[in-house]
Order: C-alpha cells, then sequence, then structure tokens
C-alpha cells in the first residue's frame, strides 16, 4: 500500500522518507514485505511535527551495516570498518526512553554545531541542559541515510545515546568523500564531530 502524496509537504517528506528506505532494500532487511513496512509508515501520519523530522528504525529492525551501506553523498556509498559484533555492543544508555513500535520519528533533530570541540564524556550534561536527548547509533545513522548532506553542510556528529560499556562513543563523518561509521574515544574532542540530539521521539 504507497502513502497517498497529499498536499501537505510533512506527508510528502514522509512518503519520500519512506521510499527511500524501501528503495535501500530496508523492508527486506526486516524481514517483512514492501506494503507492510510502507503500512507503518504510514501509520505515523497524524503524528507528523511541523518541523524537521526523520523516520527511524526500532534497534534490531535493521543492522547498522546495512545502514550505513544506504547513506550515499555524492554518488559515494557509506561504509565501516566496524565488526558486526563489536556493533551490537552499542545499546541506548540508561535512562533513554524509545518508543516501541518498529518505525519512529525523531523531531527537532540537531546534528551538534554548537558541541563541536567539546568531550563527548561533558556532551551529556550540556545536552540534557538544553531539553535535547542523545541520538542512539541507529537514529544517527538513519539522519545520515535520509540527509547525508548535513555532513557537509552542517556537521558530521557522534551518537552519545549508544555505548558499549567502555570508553568509545560511535559517530558518522565523511571518509574518502563518502559516509562512514566508526567511533572516537569519549574523553577526546574533535574540532569537526558534534554530538547529534533530538528534541522529541514519536511513534
Amino acid at each position: 500500500m504507497n502513502i497517498a502524496v497529499e498536499t501537505s509537504p510533512q506527508l510528502r517528506e514522509l512518503h519520500r522518507q519512506t521510499e527511500v528506505l524501501v528503495a535501500a532494500g530496508w523492508a527486506e532487511a526486516a524481514g517483512m514485505r514492501r506494503d507492510r513496512f510502507r503500512e507503518l509508515a504510514t501509520g505515523l501520519a497524524p503524528r507528523l511535527p511541523d518541523g524537521e523530522f526523520v523516520l527511524t528504525p526500532r534497534r534490531g529492525l535493521v543492522t547498522p551495516e546495512t545502514m550505513i551501506r544506504s547513506a550515499r553523498l555524492g554518488g559515494k556509498t557509506g561504509f565501516t570498518t566496524m565488526e558486526s559484533a563489536d556493533l551490537a555492543w552499542f545499546a541506548p544508555v540508561d535512562g533513554l526512553r524509545l518508543p516501541d513500535s518498529p518505525l519512529y520519528l525523531l523531531c527537532g533533530v540537531d546534528a551538534g554545531q554548537r558541541t563541536r570541540g567539546v568531550r563527548p564524556d561533558d556532551a551529556a550534561d550540556l545536552l540534557r541542559d538544553a531539553g535535547a536527548s542523545p541520538l542512539t547509533l541507529e537514529e544517527g545513522l538513519a539522519v545520515a541515510v535520509q540527509f547525508p548532506r548535513w555532513l557537509v553542510e552542517r556537521t558530521c556528529f557522534q551518537m552519545l545515546g549508544s555505548r558499549a560499556g567502555d570508553k568509545r562513543v560511535t559517530g558518522v563523518w565523511v571518509s574518502r568523500t563518502a559516509p562512514r561509521l566508526g567511533w572516537c574515544w569519549g574523553g577526546n574532542p574533535h574540532s569537526w564531530l558534534g554530538m547529534a540530539s533530538c528534541t522529541t521521539r514519536l511513534g
């Protein structure tokens, strides 16, 4: 069942984002039919915000490797050198509440321009004080898939919302002109990496 293309810009954007994921093979990767995947996205239409949003999969629906390969910048396909078993350790941090639905919406997404040069370990408090929530691994990858130009027009970013029980923080940046999923130490600041966040999650 296709999402009807209405006059609403928000509905058209939901349709666009859904078809990006369908074309990338996310329905098959999630073990479902394409029409079912579209139905799940359509079900979010009543919750669409007025501003920017990002259609995001629940953790485990699609692997991080599939997600980063769906991010394309200037014709280059995203990649990672991290192993699947290693990526599986990165889980949402304690206290981070995520919707239960297979697909949900990130609202008020900020790539983190104001947190460039801040140590990731220090940035969590800054985000909380600003009323923002750090993006998880999967959420950051969803942003890179839907808006890869943000990596050059806004900033590359890290995902403080997922940790592996060690000192690492995953991030997405541009390497060899392609989106790359990797990690950096939580105690090291980088002038070219912000801390991605959102204000609301709607399932």
